[in-house]
């Protein structure tokens, strides 16, 4: 017998192979977290935008209140403050900040249909234009349909209009959604291109009712604050100056619109409506393989989506008391779409940012003969405001196509939970299928980098 066939030496071996073992054991984790119950600040993430998101994920929700209060209250502040550096020239800041919570309202809205669902919708300019009318074709005078003079007040009609301006969007994205939401990509986009151009067209052409191209005018609007300075209120427009004039009052009321549409939309987010909604986004088929009931849920956006259309339409129809068919071209639908992409798609906070940037960026250089002590002619370069937002399209595309504040819902959101739940089963299968308890079969879960493998 050799050497190596002695019982010392398999002794030996076996004491090794123990050893070997050990240390393999004492090397990995002996606890994993739970699935689902990895803390937040320990997810994985990269970069400043996602460290901010996590940061603000990990705080309490009324904490979460304390800090965004007070936020939202400095935005709203900003017309009466006026810093040197945002306000102004042209044009007074606050009537831009007034267009901005508008336009922030509209892009809230498409990012419904199109970051969260992933509805390509080209012609979302309808559903402004259905709001906008709606109001006026109940409060103008100029408007056969005109209620004001049998049961709707002058003081408080806006205010009475507003919900069935939200109403009549809803509807009439339901009639526009239920026979072309089968179809999709560009052909969807085509669809609903011609329904914002149908829109606007019949509001041209429909003299006997929308006025035409003359359009409507004396659209009511909320009489607050009657005195013998604002005779007609602090909302009229006759009210542009002074530093709380009319489109301070219209960004206020535009604020507390922005924070209802956010806390509806964010709670359809965590629902499973909002998950079915990324499901679809990422891939429809898949997902009606899965179960999910891919053109109702897409239904369900197109309606909330116009819906929040609805409302930005009503706050344009009080705030400028004129409603003309030429407002709601295919441009503007475009601007639109270019704050919702240009601010990231699904992320609402960011198409809000990309709302701002469209509507101040043309505004800051109107009226500007230099900055920085550099002499420039502001009015021209505001004309030369789509070659600007073009030419910004293309390079987001090019080195962030994902928009300046990406979404960080995927369908993988919680993978990182879901992996560690899946080894750790693996690794008890393991040790029961070998009899030994033994847990070694299965290899150690690095968990500062497993998040790399979703």
């Amino acid at each position: 017998m050799s050497t190596s066939d002695t019982p010392d030496a398999t002794s030996a071996k076996a004491t090794s192979a123990k050893s070997t073992s050990a240390k393999a054991t004492t090397s990995r984790p002996t606890s994993l977290p739970p699935a689902g119950r990895t803390p937040v600040a320990q997810r994985p993430h990269a970069g400043l935008g996602d460290r901010l998101r996590l940061w603000w994920d990990a705080l309490a929700r009324p904490t979460q209140w304390a800090i965004g209060v007070p936020f939202i209250l400095l935005i709203a502040a900003l017309p009466v403050i006026r810093p040197p550096l945002l306000t102004t020239v042209g044009t007074d800041f606050g009537s831009v900040m007034a267009q901005f919570g508008m336009v922030a309202l509209i892009a809230i809205g498409l990012n419904v249909v199109v970051g969260q669902a992933g509805l390509l919708d080209l012609g979302y300019v309808g559903f402004y234009a259905i709001g906008a009318y709606t109001v006026a074709l109940l409060t103008s005078p100029d408007s056969p349909w005109n209620l004001t003079d049998d049961w709707l007040s002058n003081d408080w009609a806006w205010l009475a209009c507003l919900p069935v301006a939200i109403a009549v969007t809803a509807i009439s994205g339901l009639i526009l959604g239920s026979p072309t939401l089968r179809l999709r990509g560009d052909y969807l986009a085509i669809v609903t291109l011609g329904f914002g151009e149908i829109v606007r067209l019949l509001a041209d052409n429909l003299d006997s009712v929308t006025g035409g191209g003359r359009g409507l005018s004396q659209v009511a609007y909320p009489r607050v604050g009657v005195s013998e300075e604002h005779p007609n209120g602090v909302f009229s427009a006759g009210n542009a100056s002074g530093t709380l004039n009319a489109g301070v009052w219209w960004f206020w009321v535009s604020i507390v619109l922005i924070v209802i549409a956010l806390l509806v939309v964010g709670n359809l987010e965590r629902s499973r409506v909002g998950r079915a909604w990324v499901a679809i986004r990422e891939d429809e088929d898949a997902a009606e393989i899965m179960g999910v009931p891919t053109f109702r849920f897409k239904l369900w956006a197109f309606v909330i989506g116009a819906a929040i259309g609805g409302i930005s339409g009503a706050l344009y129809a009080g705030q400028v008391q004129f409603v003309v068919p030429t407002n709601f071209n295919v441009i503007n639908s475009m601007l639109f779409l270019c704050a919702v992409v240009l601010g990231g798609q699904g992320n609402k906070l960011g198409v809000i940012v990309g709302a701002f940037v469209v509507v101040y960026l043309p505004n800051f250089f109107l009226g500007r003969t230099e900055i920085f002590g550099i002499p420039i002619d502001g009015n021209e370069i505001a004309n030369y405001k789509y070659l600007f937002f073009g030419l910004a399209l293309v390079l987001l595309m090019i080195f962030r196509p994902q928009g300046l504040f990406p979404a960080r819902q995927k369908l993988l959101t919680y993978g990182r939970e879901l992996y560690v739940a899946a080894r750790a089963a693996a690794r008890k299968v393991s040790g029961a299928g070998d009899g030994s308890g033994r847990a070694d079969a299965v290899p150690a879960v690095d968990v500062a980098t497993e998040g790399d493998a979703r």
